[in-house]
């Protein structure tokens, strides 16, 4: 099915403003800033960013809720609205709950496991999402992915999985000293795996309640709970001691708010960065949700992988990364498979002149059981063939007697046909 300019729109928004969200935290975590202490070191506080993306998610509710007061101060008709706004009011907030507690734990075990990891391990397992979310849109949603779709998916594995492995190949040839060692690559690739898992839950979540809810709503209530929840577990995170293993801050806490606002204040650059985190994750989450809305979870997924494209070229122009070959090829495995999913390009060419045969039965499929052209019951067959004979006999006389005997054959045949045992 082809889609429409507003669905192509969505897709666009979502890849560039995502892009932007992981470039704008990449360029933050880059930065050294001085923190509470005096002592200058790189910005590292996953739990505060989770808190950033939140407000910046809590914002698309006041968007909504000033769009629809313009909308109603001018009296434009509800049909009228923007696909932004439109959608039902009588529903409870906290069917949101859950989905903001799902992209919470998400998100924060992803920092973590960032931060213990290769940037390189990160985006080849991100690519896991795909997997589970079709799995459980397959199991909880009832939904039948199509041959090519299967296929697809597991061509994006393929890309992402090539991708990563050309990182890695290139991170062990690099000379610098500070990699992390293997105890530390395993936890945090377990983290990543084990928030995709989360991240697919929300995602089959959002697409089962929020069918008639609008998307800016539904974004901005995601954000408030989740900004409140994350604000007041910072508390309990501020007197946890886990050491400097994991989180580099001044007393080793599991998380230092106060130090990262020192951070943010005492550098620009981790300024712009934590900045343009909550910006882009406003635009980013409303074009996701979408998505979800108006295609399914599983192409949210797949729009999703885009981001890597970008987000690699990116590093080449600034000099982040080296250029690989492998890298090339595993970046077009990954596109076949967005072709192959999306059914753009590849599948309706290989129609288009033959090579491969469409998928016909499916017009059957929608037609209702009573206009079915096939498999009809013979005693139905016989009804209709006779009661399109009775009509000829009315174009000639009948003899005397004839017409009793005829109407009583007519209503015989007009009977239902019994149940055969």
């Amino acid at each position: 099915m082809a889609w429409t300019k507003y669905q192509m729109f969505l897709a666009i928004l979502m890849v560039i403003t995502g892009s932007l969200n992981t470039l704008a935290t990449k360029w933050a975590d880059m930065a050294n800033s001085e923190g509470r202490d005096g002592v200058e070191r790189p910005f590292n506080h996953p739990f505060l960013q989770s808190v950033g993306m939140f407000f910046g998610e809590l914002t698309c509710l006041f968007a909504y809720k000033f769009i629809l007061c313009y909308l109603m101060a001018r009296n434009i008709p509800e049909d009228n609205h923007p696909n932004s706004v439109r959608g039902t009011k009588n529903f409870s907030p906290f069917i949101f709950y859950i989905p903001a507690l799902c992209d919470m734990a998400a998100t924060s075990t992803m920092y973590v496991g960032l931060n213990l990891t290769y940037a390189s391990s990160f985006q080849m397992l991100r690519g896991a999402l795909i997997v589970f979310t079709g799995l459980l849109s397959v199991a909880f949603l009832k939904r039948k992915l199509k041959a090519y779709e299967w296929l697809g998916i597991f061509f994006v594995i393929c890309g992402l999985t090539i991708v990563g492995a050309s990182d890695m190949l290139l991170s062990k040839s690099d000379t610098d000293t500070e990699r992390p060692d293997t105890n530390k690559v395993i936890t945090g690739d377990i983290l990543i795996i084990i928030a995709q898992v989360i991240a697919a839950g929300q995602m089959v979540i959002e697409e089962k309640f929020v069918q008639n809810v609008s998307p800016l709503q539904a974004v901005g209530w995601e954000g408030f709970f989740g900004f409140v929840t994350m604000s007041v577990l910072l508390v309990p995170m501020y007197f946890i001691h886990v050491g400097n293993t994991i989180f580099n801050n001044p007393e080793g806490r599991l998380e230092d708010p106060i130090d990262g606002f020192y951070q943010i204040s005492n550098s620009a650059q981790v300024a712009a960065g934590f900045s343009g985190t909550i910006i882009s994750i406003a635009f980013f989450n409303f074009a996701g949700i979408s998505v979800t809305k108006q295609l399914s979870a599983t192409t949210r997924t797949v729009l999703d992988s885009v981001r890597t494209l970008i987000i690699w070229i990116f590093s080449l122009i600034v000099g982040w990364q080296k250029f690989s070959v492998i890298q090339l090829i595993g970046f077009a495995v990954l596109l076949v498979g967005m072709f192959l999913y999306n059914d753009v390009l590849i599948r309706p060419t290989l129609i288009k002149y033959k090579i491969l045969k469409g998928s016909e039965p499916t017009v059957e499929a929608v037609l209702p059981e009573d206009q079915q052209p096939i498999d009809q019951p013979e005693d139905a067959k016989n009804v209709e063939d006779t009661e399109v004979s009775t009509e000829v006999p009315q174009e000639r006389p009948a003899p005397e007697g004839a017409t009793e005997i005829r109407d009583a054959n007519v209503k015989e045949s007009q009977k239902p046909p019994e149940a055969v045992a």
